[in-house]
């Protein structure tokens, strides 16, 4: 019996569970950012090349 009471009063308890709220909330977001990232991956790659390529080829002028 003691174990079915314990049960019960574990159940009705609230306390931390804002705390689980904001770890599934955190988790979602984690989640969702990573699925997005490997989705951009490839564009991100390309992007960071013609980045590389163009201040590769930029000359900088030192006089006024």
């Amino acid at each position: 019996m003691d174990m079915f009471r314990l049960a019960g009063r574990f159940v009705q308890e609230e306390d931390g569970a804002v705390t689980v709220d904001w770890v599934i909330l955190t988790a979602g977001v984690v989640g969702l950012v990573a699925i997005a990232m490997a989705g951009l991956r490839g564009n991100m790659q390309s992007v960071g090349s013609k980045v590389q390529e163009n201040l590769a080829n930029m000359t900088i002028n030192t006089s006024f």
